[in-house]
């Protein structure tokens, strides 16, 4: 059963065409990693999907209530510690549990420090953490593994395989190797074709 199904998806930034007719599943228990160079258009993707912007055509399901998206940015509270903050993020969601997020990033000795004296890497792993309190069943995550040594790293890739034994989906821009078993998906060939790109060809 496919948990997330996109369909003859076109997308933009700012207004510049960036991606379309990309089409592709991610069934329950499964990844699929994206890659593409700089400025390809992944984290428009993501973000499209994540309903944070409107698609210019295509076809998205499910919508985004049963999304859950890490961002670049960790949307941390600084003034708020970090059991705090994973509590914020349960209530939203409905849930009210944070303890097993906690021991999936080993931030069991971080939770009542505040979050604005924490590393990069300590703010990341509280941000990914956020993961775990929603809920949701399918995760789109874009450059996850930015600011984590070699041990969160894995202890990250751990959590993604326990989301997909739970039946779980993940869709993950990254160009890290994690270790799962998923295909890999090359965004750069759903490159859209810009204005001046059809104005060129068709007085090549």
């Amino acid at each position: 059963m496919v948990t997330l199904a996109v369909e003859t998806l076109a997308v933009s930034r700012g207004g510049l065409p960036l991606l379309e007719g990309l089409s592709f599943g991610v069934a329950g228990g499964e990844a699929l990693i994206l890659r593409g160079p700089n400025g390809s258009g992944k984290t428009t993707l993501l973000r499209t999907l994540a309903g944070l912007q409107p698609a210019d055509a295509g076809h998205i399901a499910p919508g985004p209530e049963a999304l859950a998206y890490a961002a670049h940015a960790d949307g941390l509270k600084p003034t708020l510690t970090v059991a705090e903050n994973l509590s914020f993020w349960a209530a939203m969601f409905g849930a009210r549990a944070i303890d097993a997020a906690l021991d999936a990033f080993d931030l069991g000795p971080l939770r009542d420090r505040p979050a604005a004296s924490l590393s990069a890497g300590q703010k990341r792993r509280v941000g990914l953490a956020r993961l775990l309190v929603t809920g949701r069943p399918v995760w789109l995550l874009d450059e996850p593994t930015v600011s984590l040594d070699t041990a969160a790293t894995a202890a990250f890739a751990d959590v993604v395989r326990a989301h997909l034994a739970r039946g779980g989906a993940a869709l993950i821009a990254t160009h890290i190797d994690l270790g799962l078993d998923a295909p890999v998906l090359d965004v750069a060939r759903f490159r859209a074709t810009a204005p001046a790109d059809r104005f060129g060809a068709a007085w090549a």
